[in-house]
Order: structure tokens, then sequence, then C-alpha cells
């Protein structure tokens, strides 16, 4: 992982946390917006512009590839780059947790 990339992505925005752990399988923007609504039991709802804009920037940065697209509809992944940034993140997480927890 080059060094703009761990720049930009670790720690990482709730926006492009829940947008690569949606994209552990294959989903599109609109499945993002559903599935991290539910997984947030409503607390956290990503609006499309947000999330078509951040979409746009993993795919251009490497984390998320285009696989086809269905209804009109662009259905992503996440990569081994992604996954390797995301784990990070999760890695991260763990360790606050454990701090809050220990304190």
């Amino acid at each position: 992982m080059n060094a703009h990339i761990k720049k930009v992505y670790v720690p990482m925005t709730e926006t492009s946390f829940y947008i690569l752990y949606s994209l552990q399988t294959y989903n599109h923007g609109y499945g993002i917006v559903q599935q991290v609504k539910q997984l947030t039991n409503g607390e956290i709802t990503l609006g499309p512009g947000t999330v078509y804009g951040t979409l746009s920037k993993m795919e251009k940065d490497g984390l998320i590839r285009f696989v086809w697209e269905e209804n009109k509809r662009k259905v992503y992944q996440i990569t081994p780059l992604g996954s390797e940034v995301l784990n990070l993140e999760i890695l991260r997480i763990k360790r606050l947790y454990r701090t809050i927890k220990e304190v």
C-alpha cells in the first residue's frame, strides 16, 4: 500500500468504512445505502451524492472495482487493496475499543 492511500484512508471516515464494508460482496450505490441503514439500525443514512462521490474516488484509488451494470446500476466489489485498507481500519477500531475498555 502506498503512502498516499494510507494517508487518505487511515483513519477513514464512517462513510468510507461502511462503503468498503458493504462491498465485501457485490453491491451498488442504492444497495450500500440500504445495507448501511440496516447495519446501523437507521442511525446512519448515507446520501446519494456522498455515496457516489466516494465510490468514484475509491474506484480511482483502486480500493474498489466496477464489476457489471444491472438495471442501470453499477455494481462494485472491494479489491485486495481495499480489503487491506479495511482490515487496517478494523484493527485501529479494535485498538481504540481495547484502550477505552481498559480505562
